[in-house]
């Protein structure tokens, strides 16, 4: 098989890094040479390859495959300086979505190599002397890659050469793909059954794969496979097949396996488990928390992150990044330091949680930002998911005023709000000015307040609240503004202990049965999320507990479309959302249109966007370097592709 960029699958790991011998137990992710397949013959190369398979995922998450996986939902649209890149997944109208352009291809253009590699160890770690609990990282991997293969592109192919999961070690330029039941029977199910068998509950290596990750992707994949076989929607499949499951199982059979592997790994939680707050789950100095099953590390050592310079980054792989996208310029705002002139800069580019480096390419829709987190006082979920309040940090950039003048001629002192993005429509109507005014982003006035403020109903493509749970956070800042425009040096967080809950949850929707009910699954991330220790949009202790309120207004009978606003409220922002409505067949019904404002600075006038989603949608198209890379007829191709592109 021919992958994507003329790059063979022939077992070579490209990057390989050592996990073993280490004094502290933790990955030690250094940089070594090309290996040749016959490397996998040795002890140390199965070693070097078993680590390799962790370092893979830098080279997708975090980074375009994000907004693949965010853009185009009822999350996420495009924003004022996107380009292509992001238009595209828009589905209205603004771009197309193709092969050459779908950023899916940083997914097809990863994997493959990996999963060949994990083939590798899979073959050969045994006749080493590896036990079978190292064998099953490689399993695990190789099962994630194929799961997210399969719910983005529909079958793939198994072979790569030299037949079905074999190591291949030559070059192949024809590729034959697989149909979804095969994908999942013979490679997914097998692979993370095998890795739960094996694998230990705690990791062998700080951020090391557990019997826990394993069997969080398991009911996972019985869930998404189980929709799959249901297709309540006619949604077509492709290579086409019939939704039939080789073993004789159908979707209800699945579902229930779906919620009994979830109430396992709730049961069975080894190291693992919810934090008390939500807020805590992405403070950036609570990074690598319990909650978090898996991640792809990244750290504050640039040979770690093989990067040349952690005080600049051009977006690009292995870095992470995707926070930029969903950070507007709040640089742009002015202060006065004479009441009159407004040409402070006010708020400089910060490396804090808060801040960090705007790119302005996807913003939030109204509706997430009004209706999915419709409840922002008892449910402490809005608050530790957005920054709303950027604050005064002119000091930090050198200059020595201790107050300047803002909204409304007003003083406001250094590390106040200088702009606000409001929680509710306020019932005094926001003064906007005509244009950008003298805020310079057209940020309106409210009686008696120093902050220059926005409206819900003001959201646009130019100005909208940032990300702050996937936000910017160094420890080597000192006093000053730190370094905003380098990677990201935080982990990207693949998989949390939280989700347990709500796959059970999804499944008892759909009728699996067991000892907590949907309702009852869905209340311990509610009861949660209703505990407060920290306002995070204003900066001060708020020890408050809402749960009874929380779970209280949780409805009695649950249905699908609560379960994934659930899940936005949970995971918003984190690439979970194409892949859920895609799950649950709802891309369609809950994101073909949004609202927002326009690009420009002052504009807060919203517009109804509509959407085109088309069945064959569902599927992104295999990228055009692959098809371009193989040597097979045209029709071959053409029938290698999926229908509609």
């Amino acid at each position: 098989m021919k992958i994507i960029n003329h790059k063979n699958i022939v077992g070579i790991i490209l990057i390989a890094f050592v996990a073993f011998g280490c004094s502290n137990d933790i990955l030690d992710e250094r940089p070594r040479s090309i290996y040749e397949p016959g490397f996998f013959k040795t002890e140390q190369g199965i070693q070097y390859g078993l680590t390799s398979l962790y370092a893979h995922t830098r080279y997708f998450l975090g980074q375009y495959y994000y907004a693949a996986a965010q853009n185009g939902t009822d999350e996420y649209t495009y924003a004022q300086s996107a380009d292509n890149n992001f238009k595209d997944t828009d589905m209205s109208g603004v771009g197309s979505l193709n092969p050459s352009s779908s950023r899916s291809d940083a997914l097809w253009g990863a994997v493959f190599t990996n999963i060949n590699t994990a083939s590798g160890i899979i073959e050969n770690a045994s006749e080493v002397g590896l036990t079978e609990s190292l064998i099953s990282e490689a399993r695990f991997w190789r099962a994630y890659d194929y799961f997210l293969l399969v719910q983005t592109f529909g079958g793939v192919p198994l072979d790569l050469g030299s037949g079905e999961l074999k190591f291949n070690t030559s070059p192949s330029r024809v590729s034959v793909r697989n149909t979804v039941p095969e994908v999942y029977t013979k490679a997914v199910f097998p692979d993370l059954k095998t890795a739960i068998a094996n694998l230990p509950e705690t990791g062998r290596v700080t951020g090391g794969v557990t019997k826990t990750a394993a069997r969080l992707f398991l009911a996972k994949a019985y869930l998404t496979y189980a929709w799959w076989l249901e297709n309540p929607n006619g949604i077509p499949t492709y290579p086409e097949t019939p939704r039939t499951d080789p073993d004789g199982k159908n979707a209800a059979w699945y579902y229930q396996e779906a919620y009994n592997v979830a109430l396992e790994g709730i049961n069975n939680p080894g190291p693992f488990g919810l934090l008390n707050n939500f807020y805590d789950v992405h403070l950036g100095s609570n990074d690598r928390n319990k909650e978090i099953v898996l991640y792809s590390d990244h750290i504050q050592d640039k040979y770690y992150n093989e990067v040349d310079d952690l005080s600049w980054a051009n977006g690009k792989a292995p870095e992470n990044y995707a926070v930029w996208y969903v950070t507007c310029n709040y640089t742009n705002v002015r202060s006065s330091a004479n009441g009159t002139d407004y040409n402070v800069s006010s708020v400089q580019r910060d490396a804090v949680q808060w801040g960090g480096r705007p790119w302005t390419r996807m913003a939030p829709t109204i509706e997430a930002y009004t209706e999915t987190f419709a409840d922002k006082t008892n449910d402490s979920r809005f608050d530790g998911t957005f920054v709303t309040v950027y604050y005064g940090n002119w000091k930090k950039a050198g200059r020595t005023e201790e107050t300047l003048f803002n909204a409304n001629g007003l003083p406001v002192k250094n590390g106040e709000p200088v702009l606000t993005f409001l929680n509710e429509e306020p019932t005094t109507p926001v003064t906007y000015p005509s244009g950008s005014g003298p805020s310079n982003v057209g940020a309106g006035t409210l009686p008696g307040r120093a902050d220059w403020v926005i409206a819900p109903s003001g959201i646009s493509r130019i100005y909208y609240p940032g990300l702050w749970k996937l936000g910017t956070y160094r420890t080597d800042n000192g006093t000053g503004l730190g370094q905003p425009n380098g990677a990201l040096t935080r982990p990207w967080n693949i998989a949390k202990f939280s989700e347990f809950y709500l796959i059970a949850a999804e499944a008892a929707v759909k009728g699996a049965t067991g000892t907590m009910t949907a309702r009852q699954l869905v209340n311990v991330l509610r009861a949660r999320a209703g505990k407060w220790r920290w306002k995070n949009n204003g900066n001060y202790q708020l020890i408050d507990d809402r749960s009874a309120a929380m779970t209280a207004a949780t409805p009695a009978t649950i249905d699908i479309n609560y379960i994934l606003e659930e899940r936005s409220r949970e995971y918003f922002g984190e690439g979970y959302r194409w892949h859920d409505l895609v799950r649950t067949q709802k891309w369609a019904e809950l994101a073909s249109s949004y609202t927002i404002c326009g690009s420009a600075a002052g504009d807060h006038n919203p517009v109804v966007y509509q959407r085109t989603i088309e069945k064959f949608h569902y599927l992104r198209p295999i990228p055009q370097g692959q098809i371009d890379g193989m040597t097979m007829s045209d029709e071959e191709k053409k029938a290698y592709q999926n229908p509609g592109y």
